[in-house]
């Protein structure tokens, strides 16, 4: 067997460094997309906080065999790039989603998210969780709810106290008869 050459080896190991650094690689088809189009998508894809390349589909799957990324060789046939994720990966899925609604051509295949490999409907799931700050936003207004209901019941007791005291006191001052039950 043969030896790689360099530039190979250095592919790899960018590949692999690129896979490792990411929080999740988002792996597309782009068969068919002009050379304009490609340059549009990166550009939507970097406003979206990844970075979409280009890499043959062997080097790609040597860097995924040496990090034991299961799942991915069978992401790798046809013309593939990959979309590496710094940021958001629901903010990158929802480009790469838009994107493709407009651009039939593009095609998104899969992905990897920390160390689990995505199929297609995963990955496209992942472009329909709403972003970050409206989770989190709702994950306030859970925790809030209990506790302003809580404070609610708290601020009834001695409203409510004060006014069977009320209703008491007058009916002691009226002369009625006191309920005995």
């Amino acid at each position: 067997m043969d030896n790689p050459r360099p530039e190979k080896v250095a592919v790899v190991a960018e590949v692999r460094d690129r896979l490792t650094a990411s929080g999740a690689t988002l792996l597309t088809e782009y068969r068919g997309l002009k050379v304009g189009e490609l340059a549009e998508l990166r550009r939507n894809v970097r406003q979206a906080g990844g970075d979409y390349r280009i890499y043959k589909n062997t080097l790609v799957r040597r860097a995924a065999q040496e990090l034991e990324l299961d799942g991915v060789d069978s992401l790798l046939t046809g013309p593939t790039a990959l979309a590496f994720v710094t940021g958001d990966p629901v903010e990158v899925a929802k480009a790469l989603r838009d994107y493709a609604r407009a651009n039939p051509a593009l095609v998104i295949k899969g992905g990897v998210l920390g160390t689990s490999a995505l199929s297609a409907d995963q990955t496209r799931a992942l472009a329909e969780v709403p972003p970050r700050p409206v989770l989190l936003a709702r994950l306030a207004g859970g925790l809030a709810a209990p506790l302003q209901q809580f404070a609610g019941l708290l601020q009834a007791l001695p409203r409510n106290l004060a006014y069977g005291l009320s209703a008491l006191i007058d009916q002691r001052s009226a002369g009625e008869p006191q309920d005995s039950e």
